[in-house]
Formats: structure tokens, sequence, C-alpha cells
């Protein structure tokens, strides 16, 4: 397995407009990626893109994608802000790849087909071993979060560089809290369904905040979009880097879990060129609103950042917002220095699962909004 490729619509995930103090409350619907888990499947260094959704006070909260890094050393993440409308829930699809580069141990990240980063210290792919990909839903603070349905679908591509679904056999499911019923009732519950016959087609899930909810709905629908079918905007080309512009927007509004088989040159892109769509690059750089919300405040960032990386708030040091100077280590980047800093040499888990904890850790915020632009945790602070 050399990539592997996921993808589900921008939902609407809502919180309860409630003080929850410190607590995290937070939704992740990710792709995560494990290359050669050969010492231990729940261990090994792996790759997470996905779609994350965080409760940042009593009526506001961040949406939008990221992807991470995480390794037996420490970690990384960031914030993505490239493509069309990352960060509203409009029910557009977006697609999340990781690709395995032609040499060495290292993969590429994909958002809507376009490169947004790299890994550094992920374990090398060998034959034989297993290698595991993960496509879920995972919610901290259920009481407190309504998720709608999410339709995820995902491939891998094998060694030869030919994409394909996983066949049943190979497939496992998870699910931590009850399926929803009468007995058990949301908010801790999920409902939860698999598609396949041979081949594993998809998994939707959500968990509803109220009773009303329980009910399994089907997956979001598309929207109807300006442009029709196989049309293009008159500032974008038809063909980019080999790639049918067209075919691929058009793909990108119905099932784009195709769009690697259906496009004219996008597969190909994705394992070559691997900046493959024109309108993600023509949108790029489109995020959160600055005027949407009122800053945020030292206290609230101190609070987040305390409590996402399990850590005490007096252990943790914050550096305001000032453009022109920086203090961030080498591993975090993008955004400009018009961030909240915030860093402590304290022992944490970083983002990481588990009980493994490391030395440290540096996060960014935006100012305007709360949302982590990007954080590293471990030895992963020092990575160039």
């Amino acid at each position: 397995m050399i990539g592997s490729f996921a993808t589900w619509r921008n939902v609407p995930i809502t919180f309860d407009q409630v003080d929850t103090g410190s607590a995290t409350v937070q939704v992740g619907n990710y792709l995560r990626v494990s290359p050669n888990t050969s010492g231990s499947p729940l261990a090994a260094p792996n790759i997470e893109i996905g779609l994350y959704a965080e409760k940042t006070g009593k009526t506001t909260h961040t949406y939008g994608p990221r992807w991470t890094e995480m390794t037996t050393s420490g970690g990384r993440t960031t914030a993505i802000r490239a493509g069309v409308n990352p960060t509203k829930a409009d029910k557009r699809n977006h697609t999340y790849l990781t690709v395995g580069q032609d040499s060495g141990n290292q993969w590429d990240i994909l958002y809507d087909f376009n490169k947004v980063g790299s890994t550094t210290k992920q374990l090398k792919v060998v034959g034989g071993n297993t290698n595991r990909v993960d496509v879920g839903l995972e919610v901290s603070g259920p009481k407190y979060v309504d998720v709608p349905s999410i339709a995820d679908r995902m491939q891998f591509m094998t060694g030869n560089k030919v994409w394909q679904q996983l066949a049943t056999g190979n497939v496992a499911k998870s699910v931590t809290l009850p399926a929803c019923s009468t007995t058990h009732k949301p908010p801790s519950c999920f409902t939860t369904k698999v598609t396949d016959s041979s081949k594993f087609t998809e998994w939707t899930v959500s968990k509803p905040r109220r009773q009303a909810a329980a009910v399994a709905s089907p997956p979001s629908t598309p929207t109807a979009r300006a442009n029709p079918s196989g049309t293009l905007p008159p500032d974008l080309p038809a063909t980019f880097n080999g790639v049918d512009q067209g075919a691929l927007q058009s793909c990108l509004e119905s099932d784009s879990d195709d769009c690697l088989a259906a496009v004219p040159g996008l597969s190909q892109c994705v394992v070559t060129v691997r900046v493959c769509n024109a309108a993600a690059l023509a949108a790029g750089g489109q995020g959160e609103d600055p005027a949407a919300d009122a800053d945020v405040s030292a206290a609230d960032i101190r609070a987040r950042a305390a409590a996402a990386f399990d850590v005490s708030g007096d252990d943790v040091a914050v550096e305001p917002p000032a453009p022109g100077l920086t203090a961030a280590p080498r591993a975090v980047s993008g955004g400009g220095d018009d961030v909240w800093t915030v860093s402590s040499s304290s022992s944490t888990p970083g983002l990481q699962r588990g009980d493994h904890r490391f030395a440290g850790f540096t996060a960014r915020y935006n100012p305007h909004t709360g949302a982590l632009v990007d954080a590293c945790w471990g030895e992963l602070c020092d990575v160039p």
C-alpha cells in the first residue's frame, strides 16, 4: 500500500451553546494511514488528515481540515487553508489523500487533489508487512455535539500505482458508543452503517444530540452549484497538469470517490505532479473571516491549549500576536506571525492517543477565531 484516499462532504456540525469550562469538545472525521505496523498496529507512526470542528467558547467553534504526523518521538499538525471553502459547512465534497514519495520513506499529503505538506518521520513500507488505514468519526464531549450523517468512502493505492477498494474480508469496524436505540438514547450513542458486498464502499456514521435525530438519515446530498456540469469559470484552464478540469469539477460535485478513475489525467497527476486541481489553487488562501468573531483572550488560549495538550495552565507560556516577530520552532510554519503562540516544557501526550508522553509542545492559534493554526510536540518541534 503506497497511497490512500478518502472523501466526504463538509456537513454542518453543531455544539450546545453552554459553558463547558476547559473540557475539550471536538469532532474529527479522518483518514489515518499507518505505514508498516509490524511493531504494533496501535503504536506505529501514522498520518492523519481530515475535517475537524472544536467548541472554543459558549457560542463559538472552529471548523476546517488539517493534517497531522504522529510518531513515537512526537508529532506535528497543520491546519489546511487551501482549496474552495475549506472552513465552510456547505456540504461540498472534499478529498483527502496520502501518497508515498517516489524515493525514501516519506509521504505527501493532498487535499482536494493538491499537495499541502509532507511527512518527515514515517517508517519504510516493507513488502509483506501489514499497513493499516482507518476512516471514521471521533468525538470528544459527545453530550454537547450533534453530527449529522457523514458518508466516508475510501480506497488505497497498490504497489503498482493502481487505486482500488478494499476487500470486505480485510475490513473491520470499531464502535465505542452503543448504537442509538430506544434503550441507548442520544447524546451517548452512534448510528452507523457499512455498505459493501465483496468490496468496502461506504461507512456512514452520525452522532445525534437529541432523540429526534436518532433516526438514521441518509447521507448529505449534493447541493446545486452555480456552474453546470462539465463547465469551468472563464479564468481557469480546460487542462491543468494533464487533468481535465471540467471533468474534475463535475466529479467533485457528485461522487468524488470515482474521480481517480473517471477524470482523465487525474490518477497520473496525483502520483507524479501532485498539484492537479486548478480551481482549488485559484481559491487558495480562503479562510476564516477575521471580523467574524471577537478576538480571543490570552486566558481563552491558555485554557484551550492546557486542555488540548493535557498540561497544567500554570505551566503554559502565552505570547500575544506580534507582527514581524517570531519565536516559533521551525516545525511550526505558515499563517504569518500574527498569532497567539503557546508553549510548555511539561510532559504532554500531544494530540496523540494513548499513554505515551513527550517533552513539551508549541502551538499557534488564530487571534480572531481561536482556531489552531499549527502545533508540534516532542522531538518533531526540532524538525526543519
